[in-house]
């Protein structure tokens, strides 16, 4: 049992259930009062300053949010006691002049003109309705007395407070406040107050959607309650002519996929920064293709609190918009290369200045090609990474080892999700993994802090210490790599980079800045294909808005040094470039061209060898007419590669 600072009535609570009762302490011992209703309250979801994000109705669909004393102003307080009970503070429960005045007046009209209950009477009956009968009333007496005993002024206040009828499904002045007038109950002027006050009385038949004008009548006679109790007609003044609410508000319902997931409870979340970016959500859906979503999530580098999140938006929600696709598994594309590059420069196996070759290259049974089909030649590491280029990137994981690589992911804050049974292979480069947004604003977070990892917060606590998941030189390089303008426009200094998965399934864009991280997911929930759809189309114009929202803390490009960059000392497999495997040729003659593999080199035709130069990595050969033939190709070390084909 609680006691308040009203010590007194609880005693007197008690010393009347052994009057009144004879056996009352044992009834209330066997019978204690049924409290489920109060503690079956909606979910709220809260942000970092305590402002209201998102609630969800109790799983009867009643909107009841528990509302304490503090919760709401102090002069709706004295509005309820003036209203409703003003000798609340100094009976025990029980008020015996209210009952013996209603008693009077229905013994000489016949009929009940003023129920006599108090407040904790009322809090009695709303945890345990009954009909309306001389036996109810003896029996919320009696609770009433069991909950003065149980519970200080304040609390009993509470849990009116927490569950008088605010019309329909609506109970409590919290969601009553945010029905009818859409802000907190704590915002509300005497006007505001005494109206709540008065729905609780009779909320069917005063609702101000639907009878305006005895809403209007019920909230005035409040007032007026009011003022005669304080001997001035000033505050009735104050709200007479107040508006009257014309429609129900919306419900909070920002980050409505984060509240069922946590199912309420404080957050990291910053409401203003959660609206701004589900409008941005909002705006941009208008432009995408049918059946297109967008998941948006912003984390603060240095706490690794996550400032908002956007699990998906539709424009005409159905059963999808129940899935969180900040949780998606998805490709990221390109999206990962960051990280590869910032492990490949902490190896010392390239600098952002080194040359590489962006040239075909088979490794093994893999094949990869650069998004638009077509090959650069010999560019810098830093333009093959800003470039986006897949062969470059493939040939630094061949020199790392895939394994290595997922190693780093699974440090970093992405543990990369294969098949069952797969082995991180070479495709993990492009993207050839499973990772949610979250994953990817877990690791830029740990590029943005200098190869510093820790998991992201979305509720209040202790921070992990950081685990060092790459070295702070290696981060820094392809954090500057990344700094370049965003084409759209947008704010300055900002690494990003954007990502494609095969077939334009998934679209990302991922950013930060000195002080925040930011990623974008554009896609369909059912995982098809967008036609058209890449990073830099659909994510990247949303990611230079969603920056434009925070403080802008610019990094600085990297400056390359020197003229002289050197050529990239990656191990080059021997392979045939042409003609590729299965091609169709005319009888004409036919250069054969070769990559890689160490000089002289030995090209046969069917076995056959052909005459060549030893120090050309080309051949000419004639065909002795239509058939199928198989062209291979002999280096130094006994490497060998080939393909076959067909003369028409």
């Amino acid at each position: 049992m609680v006691q308040g600072h009203h010590g007194p009535m609880r005693w007197v609570a008690l010393g009347l259930m052994v009057v009144l009762g004879g056996g009352g302490v044992a009834l209330d011992a066997a019978f204690p009062p049924d409290l489920s209703r109060a503690r079956e309250t909606g979910a709220e979801l809260t942000d970092r300053q305590g402002r209201t994000l998102s609630v969800l109705p109790t799983r009867e669909g009643v909107w009841r949010l528990e509302t304490r004393v503090a919760d709401v102003p102090a002069q709706l307080v004295e509005t309820l006691l003036a209203a409703e009970d003003r000798r609340f503070r100094h009976h025990p429960g029980v008020d015996p002049i209210a009952s013996l005045r209603a008693a009077a007046q229905w013994a000489w009209r016949g009929r009940v003109v003023s129920g006599g209950s108090t407040i904790t009477m009322q809090v009695a009956r709303l945890l345990e309705p009954r009909p309306r009968t001389l036996r109810s009333k003896a029996i919320e007496a009696f609770r009433a007395l069991q909950l003065e005993a149980r519970f200080s002024k304040d609390e009993i206040l509470g849990l009116w407070l927490t569950l008088a009828p605010q019309g329909g499904n609506i109970e409590g002045l919290r969601a009553g406040a945010l029905a009818w007038f859409g802000r907190p109950a704590r915002s509300l002027d005497h006007a505001e107050a005494a109206l709540l006050v008065a729905l609780a009385r009779q909320p069917t038949r005063t609702r101000p959607d639907r009878h305006p004008e005895a809403a209007r009548r019920a909230r005035d006679a409040v007032l007026l309650a009011r003022a005669a109790l304080a001997h001035t007609a000033a505050d009735a003044a104050l709200g007479l002519e107040a508006p009257m609410p014309t429609r129900r508000q919306p419900m909070p319902r920002l980050a409505p996929h984060l509240a069922r997931e946590l199912h309420g409870g404080p957050t990291t979340l910053d409401a203003g920064l959660q609206r701004a970016i589900e409008r941005i959500a909002d705006d941009a859906l208008r432009n995408l293709p049918d059946r297109a979503s967008i998941a948006i999530m912003l984390a603060e580098t240095r706490t690794r609190e996550v400032r908002s999140v956007v699990g998906g938006v539709w424009m005409a929600e159905g059963r999808a918009g129940a899935l969180d696709l900040s949780r998606a598994v998805r490709s990221p594309g390109s999206a990962l290369k960051p990280l590869l590059y910032a492990l490949a420069f902490q190896e010392g196996v390239v600098q952002p200045g080194t040359l590489i070759s962006d040239m075909p290259r088979v490794f093994g049974q893999y094949a990869p090609e650069n998004f638009d089909r077509g090959f650069a030649g010999q560019v810098s590491v830093a333009d093959a990474l800003r470039m986006s280029l897949n062969l470059p990137a493939v040939a630094l994981l061949h020199e790392l080892g895939p394994v290595r690589f997922a190693g780093v992911l699974k440090t970093a804050g992405a543990a990369p999700r294969l098949p069952a049974g797969a082995d991180p292979s070479l495709p993990l480069a492009l993207g050839g993994v499973g990772v949610t947004l979250r994953d990817m604003v877990a690791l830029y977070t740990t590029l943005a802090d200098h190869g510093r990892a820790r998991p992201l917060l979305i509720r209040p606590g202790p921070r992990a210490e950081p685990v060092r998941a790459l070295e702070a030189h290696a981060a820094r390089l392809t954090a500057g790599v990344m700094v370049q303008p965003f084409p759209s426009g947008g704010p300055q200094g900002v690494a990003w980079k954007t990502g494609t998965s095969w077939g334009g399934r998934d679209a990302w864009a991922m950013g930060f800045d000195g002080a925040h991280v930011a990623g974008v997911w554009v896609g369909r929930p059912d995982g098809t294909a967008i036609p058209g759809a890449t990073g830099a189309r659909l994510a990247l114009p949303i990611l230079a808005r969603v920056m434009e929202l925070v403080p802008n803390a610019p990094l600085t490009p990297l400056r390359p040094r020197g003229t002289a960059p050197v050529m990239a000392e990656i191990p080059d497999r021997l392979r045939l470039l042409f003609p590729p495997p299965g091609a169709v040729l005319a009888a004409n003659p036919v250069v054969l061209r070769v990559a890689g593999g160490r000089r002289p080199m030995n090209f046969l035709v069917d076995g056959a060898p052909i005459e060549t130069d030893p120090a050309r990595r080309d051949a000419g050969w004639q065909p002795p007419g239509p058939g199928t033939y198989r062209i291979t190709v002999l280096d130094a070390e006994g490497a060998a590669a080939g393909a076959t084909i067909r003369v028409r």
